[in-house]
């Protein structure tokens, strides 16, 4: 029975507090009502627990009606990918919650799994980021969390705060009314209650993640409960820039960059051509770097849902080029991002398209490319002493470092708004001895008369890193280091990188360069393609990183 004290309260509620209902169907910021406030038109649940009660979807168990497993309410007229969802709650006992981008559990009727933001009638759970059947805890409520998997194991990695749990609790109303708003953006979720946020996630876990799935309503097992839902809206969209030039102007610098990384298939074999452990350690220092960047990680190639990239603000591609490079197949798709301002940062074989179509592509989105014939891809160690002073430049030092730079890259004529970054003259020393590449026969890759003319005759200083300002408002940059994987672990080296990926995303580049941890050597082994060789050697690997560590702290 309803007590008549909180039954007052409730009715001066609904007068003249600021959760007053919508009227169903009513337009909001672009939302659409999925919930017509007098029936379950769309929504499919279990007759004998769900019912509509005073204009509300109302779930409900009695010990003469329980539940034996948590079920729940599951709307059928559409799917959630990337979304705002809005809606109020009240709660009286037990606990529930609100289920997105999930999957019903085969063979169990109204039973689901997946992303679900919890509430409940106590004071631990409300606005946290569960994974119902689905990991577990994926976010405690105050916390900023990135999700990922090394090694096989999933790991839940909280890198910030977003508020004490405490007084977050402190703005949630019991037994009565409540806002509760989810925003999923790619892989980034935010939970808000009463306008409070409660967490923030990024999801890096591509093995698990999931990208859309089913909106439901849960009714959990356990004691008599009492849940009801009201003011059901969500707005279901990739946003589109509306105008170049009118992104280009926004004036908050603290507007969330999205990057997207684009991971290619396994590539060479242990420690080289690592490109979805290479996109996983660029994306977790992305996300943790404090910066307003949300980074999510692709694998296998071209996306199989290419919306992912819709509202991207940079792309990342790390793959193997040339004839199987994922951009040759939709070069008409990349150019229709490119000109609505989205960057794009190509790295190592990513930067190597076949002459033609392809690589005149490259030549206006990013400013250069390898093109067979006349670049060339040597391993060599480059010796980077100055720098031009440009945004990707920032905080980095000088180094050192071996790599297969390719060099003598085609660039636009007279270097049309593209400004070398990585500036060096290649070793002839080493690169004419007998086993060096240039002295060997000429072919694609290895050797031809421009390179030689360029380096050994000319002595003309070669750039392996190049950035680029389009004139339809976006960035591009080419990077050819990346061979191997454990140069990752140079922190200027990353740095460079971390940089131009935030530069090409229109975020503002700290004057120190974009912050990450120091990389070990289970950092970098973490999320290979292959299996460890019985040959390695971690200990030379842990020595290289301290090596070069010492050599950064000695730079002024």
């Amino acid at each position: 029975m309803r007590h008549p004290r909180r039954f007052t309260a409730f009715a001066c509620l609904l007068l003249f507090s600021s959760l007053t209902p919508l009227a169903a169907g009513e337009k909001e910021d672009g939302f659409e009502s999925i919930f017509d406030g007098k029936t379950l038109d769309g929504w499919d649940g279990n007759p004998e627990l769900w019912h509509i009660e005073d204009g509300t979807i109302t779930g409900q168990t009695t010990k003469e009606k329980p539940t034996k497993g948590n079920t729940f309410l599951i709307w059928r007229k559409g799917t959630t990918a990337d979304f705002e969802l809005k809606l109020q709650y009240k709660i009286i006992g037990g606990n529930s919650g609100i289920q997105y981008r999930s999957f019903e559990v085969e063979n169990n009727k109204w039973v689901v799994g997946g992303y679900q933001g919890d509430f409940e009638a106590g004071d631990t759970y409300s606005g946290i980021l569960y994974g119902e059947r689905f990991r577990g805890i994926l976010a405690k409520r105050g916390d900023k969390t990135v999700l990922s998997r090394t090694d096989g194991k999933f790991k839940v990695t909280t890198v910030g705060s977003v508020g004490d749990t405490k007084k977050i609790q402190s703005k949630i109303k019991k037994e009565d009314w409540n806002d509760y708003h989810i925003t999923a953006k790619g892989f980034h979720f935010t939970h808000k209650i009463n306008g409070v946020l409660t967490i923030d996630c990024t999801d890096n876990d591509e093995k698990q993640r999931r990208a859309s799935g089913i909106l439901a309503l849960q009714l959990h097992a356990g004691p008599p409960m009492k849940v009801q839902f009201r003011n059901i809206r969500i707005k279901r969209s990739k946003p589109a820039r509306k105008s170049t030039k009118l992104d280009l102007k926004k004036k908050d610098r603290k507007v969330t960059r999205k990057v997207v990384l684009i991971a290619g298939v396994k590539s060479h074999g242990y420690g080289a051509h690592e490109h979805r452990a290479g996109c996983m350690l660029l994306a977790e220092a992305l996300n943790a770097s404090g910066l307003p960047v949300e980074a999510s990680v692709v694998t296998e190639g071209w996306p199989k849902d290419a919306s992912v990239l819709d509202d991207a603000d940079s792309i990342v591609i790390y793959a193997d080029g040339g004839g199987g490079h994922p951009f040759n197949a939709h070069i008409e798709e990349v150019d229709k991002l490119m000109k609505k301002g989205v960057g794009l940062v190509c790295i190592h074989y990513g930067v190597e398209v076949p002459k033609g179509k392809s690589g005149d592509a490259f030549l206006d989105w990013t400013g250069g490319y390898f093109e067979t014939n006349w670049s060339v891809n040597p391993h060599w160690t480059a010796n980077y002493r100055q720098f031009q002073k440009h945004p990707t430049t920032q905080g980095v030092k000088p180094f050192s470092i071996r790599d297969e730079w390719y060099y003598h890259m085609r660039f636009r004529e007279k270097f049309q708004d593209v400004t070398p970054i990585l500036t060096d003259l290649p070793p002839t020393t080493t690169l004419v001895k007998a086993d060096g590449t240039l002295a060997r026969p000429d072919n694609a890759h290895n050797n031809n008369a421009f390179v030689r003319k360029a380096v050994l005759e000319d002595k003309q200083p070669q750039h392996m890193a190049w950035a680029r300002n389009r004139p339809d408002g976006g960035r591009g940059f080419g990077f050819t280091g990346g061979h191997d994987h454990w140069n990752w672990g140079h922190n200027q080296f990353r740095k460079l990188v971390l940089n131009a990926i935030v530069w090409t995303a229109h975020g503002e580049v700290p004057k120190a360069g974009v912050a990450s941890k120091p990389l070990t050597t289970k950092d970098l082994m973490a999320n290979q393609d292959y299996a460890v060789r019985d040959n390695f050697n971690p200990a030379r690997i842990q020595a290289m990183l301290d090596d070069w560590n010492r050599q950064s702290a000695s730079k002024k």
